[in-house]
């Protein structure tokens, strides 16, 4: 059993707050901001943690910037109440009998290099054996066909039979949590990640790639991982977004239009995925009425 004292570790930015027994633990990160579009990354990985114990805390007042991330304040009848500040922190949840370790919480908006190097101290003091980063990208890919999930990993011989990886060098902005993926493979730790491509026109959590980052967590684990009420989710949305395409004729010629041009088993370009995340930091994502 692994004995730790719940103080803060000030070099490292965390707070260790229990100390469970571990074996072979899997880190699973996803954060809220860059490289999420439609909230798929982060809310996949909060399905994964559940109600899982609250492990560790990292030190937001040195890795967050407030006037970009507001605290928000209650106020009843005048009286100011309780503050509820950003986190970002990490669980313990057991996923079909295996130790899964969930971090999550807002992209830190400064010290890349020291939080990710305090995520891999985090993990090697709980023996993390592997990571599973996951996110999602903006893409020209219709709601009407599954969730295309693209594969990082920090080694070649990571790569199962099937994954999809983007035609030659992808070069975009980075996140934070493409530094944690590579710290823990560059000390050696199999590091890996999973990045649904969401169509571009989805606002808000977007249940379907939810579903496709969660069972493709659950292939890679070996185990098998409840869906909940996702699939429930899924059937809503698409009856949704069926009926704004069938009340907007613009918006059926265009989904036609994807239609015609991805295939379940198509892998978009480098080029193709940057230019598709260019034009969604120029315009931001598209409404499902201002299809075109």
């Amino acid at each position: 059993m692994l004995h730790v004292r719940a103080i803060v570790h000030r070099m490292a930015l965390y707070e260790i707050l229990g100390a469970p027994e571990l074996r072979t633990p899997v880190l699973v990160a996803a954060f809220e901001g860059w490289v999420d579009a439609a909230g798929v990354g982060t809310a996949a990985a909060a399905h994964i943690a559940g109600e899982g114990e609250l492990l560790a805390r990292f030190d937001a007042e040195e890795l967050l910037d407030y006037r970009a991330r507001r605290p928000t304040m209650d106020i009843a009848a005048g009286v100011m109440q309780e503050m509820v500040w950003p986190e970002i922190v990490v669980r313990h949840a057991s996923v079909g009998g295996r130790d899964v370790l969930v971090l999550t919480g807002p992209e830190p908006d400064m010290r890349w290099r020291h939080f990710a190097s305090s995520v891999l101290d985090l993990g090697l003091t709980f023996g993390v054996v592997s990571t599973i980063s996951l996110g999602a990208i903006p893409a020209a890919v219709p709601h009407t066909r599954p969730t295309p999930v693209i594969s990082t990993v920090s080694d070649p011989e990571l790569l199962a039979p099937g994954d999809q990886v983007p035609e030659g060098i992808l070069r975009v902005p980075a996140a934070a949590v493409n530094l944690v993926e590579r710290a823990f493979g560059e000390h050696g730790i199999p590091s890996g990640g999973f990045w649904a491509q969401v169509p571009h026109y989805v606002v808000g959590a977007y249940a379907p790639s939810v579903i496709a980052l969660v069972e493709r967590v659950s292939r890679a684990l070996k185990v098998v991982i409840s869906l909940g009420s996702l699939p429930e989710e899924a059937q809503q949305q698409r009856a949704q977004l069926d009926a704004m395409v069938a009340d907007r004729p613009e918006a059926a010629s265009y989904l036609e239009r994807l239609e015609s041009l991805v295939s379940e088993e198509s892998v978009p370009s480098g080029e193709e995925i940057a230019a598709e995340i260019e034009r969604f930091l120029r315009q931001g994502p598209t409404a499902p009425g201002e299809l075109e």
